[in-house]
């Protein structure tokens, strides 16, 4: 039966300590299995996990796997005033256009007018992101600026505010504060 004064650990699961510098005949004496001299040999003295002696390490000669953000990165096609020229006057221009006027080819996020150039006429733009510079020119030519709806993170239906709208200014209410009492701080005495 086992009690407490009859434990004993597990046979085979504790070894006995190998004890170094005790002798030479103990086996493990003078130079304690560290052999001679080099940079193991010192005391201090280790070499990094992953080391090969300077040779190109394996951590980094496999390839790179997992997780990077880059996948996430969202890509706008560019458009410049210079390019929007080519449609009449009065022409709602969108990516559709000019996807269909091949100025847009592959797969974007979405689509922002820059302002190189100078626009001849007026033209209604609907893009998502414009440039000071473009908005600017494109209102001086006798054209509308209108920003395209984004989709709403939360149930993937398009959002009906399409410019953030100021907030009313809310009446400021004092904050109660919270009192908490230190415990005061016990001195020291110091023995005379």
């Amino acid at each position: 039966m086992i009690r407490l004064h009859n434990l004993k650990p597990r046979p085979g699961s504790r070894h006995r300590v190998k004890r170094l510098g005790i002798g030479e005949s103990s086996g493990h004496g003078k130079t304690s299995g560290k052999g001679h001299k080099g940079q193991k040999a010192r005391s201090g003295g280790s070499i990094r996990l992953g080391f090969e002696g300077g040779q190109m390490p394996l951590i980094r000669r496999l390839p790179k796997r997992g997780f990077n953000n880059a996948a996430f990165k969202k890509t706008y096609a560019l458009i410049n005033l210079d390019d929007l020229n080519q449609f009449e006057a009065g022409t709602v221009v969108n990516e559709e256009m000019l996807r269909q006027g091949k100025h847009i080819r592959g797969k974007v996020a979405g689509l922002k007018i820059l302002g190189r150039g100078e626009l001849k006429h007026g033209l209604t733009v609907e893009a998502d992101r414009f440039s000071g510079s473009a908005r600017e020119k494109i209102e001086k030519a006798g054209g509308t600026v209108t920003l395209r709806e984004r989709k709403s993170l939360t149930d993937g239906r398009r959002s009906e505010s399409v410019e953030a709208k100021p907030k009313a200014a809310e009446p400021a209410t004092p904050r109660a504060k919270a009192k908490t009492k230190r415990p005061a701080a016990k001195k020291k005495k110091t023995a005379e």
